[in-house]
């Protein structure tokens, strides 16, 4: 098994403009006897899957999917070549048997930084064409959009396409995955979200070869 998942650490890097994580100790060995450390954050921290109701008015949450939706048979695609802010193009989409495409682009190698904003993301119609096939969709980057930086330009696309074309056709979206070259192409991947319920939640993600 293979750990996909970011750890959850105190004023780690978010999406711009969502809650500040924090972690502080609640109750200490030395005062009381045992260790509770309070824990602060978004619903979409760190590695986490997004449900439908994140930007869907209608949308499914995520206890209304069942706990083996959160098992996918995934591929894993190579688009490392891409350069920041670089659309991934449609034609990157096999026609598969797998219930996930996870887009490998290396922008994990700049989590914590401001690069990491600048990753590589779907182009509208790849995400369209994930959600006609009924792909769940990963990606190793913060967000299949565009994420919003200085260094955006005015070619982009605009506010959450990709988000809107496969949460509005009920797949789920793995943001923030990391390591995936360590990999085969076709593997596993287990992302089990924290029983919030709601429109998203952390996961701990982690793969495992097919046999």
């Amino acid at each position: 098994m293979f750990d996909l998942s970011h750890p959850i650490e105190d004023g780690m890097q978010t999406f711009p403009g969502d809650p500040a994580v924090s972690l502080a100790p609640a109750a200490t060995y030395d005062s009381d006897g045992y260790r509770v450390t309070e824990l602060g954050c978004g619903s979409h921290t760190g590695t986490h899957v997004d449900a439908p109701a994140h930007t869907e008015e209608a949308g499914r949450t995520l206890d209304e999917f069942p706990i083996d939706r959160f098992v996918m048979r995934a591929i894993r695609v190579e688009c490392r070549d891409l350069d920041a802010r670089a659309p991934i193009p449609a034609d990157r989409v096999p026609e598969t048997d797998a219930d996930c495409v996870v887009f490998e682009t290396g922008w994990d190698d700049h989590w914590g930084t401001e690069q990491y904003l600048d990753h590589p993301y779907l182009d509208p119609e790849t995400a369209r064409r994930c959600a006609e096939l009924g792909y769940d969709v990963g990606i190793d980057a913060l967000n299949p959009d565009p994420t919003p930086s200085s260094q955006a330009s005015d070619d982009e696309p605009a506010g959450v396409q990709a988000h809107h074309a496969l949460l509005g056709n009920d797949c789920l979206i793995v943001e923030n995955l990391r390591a995936l070259s360590q990999l085969p192409t076709r593997f596993e991947l287990r992302a089990y979200p924290l029983a919030l319920g709601g429109d998203g939640a952390p996961v701990r993600a982690v793969g495992v070869p097919r046999r």
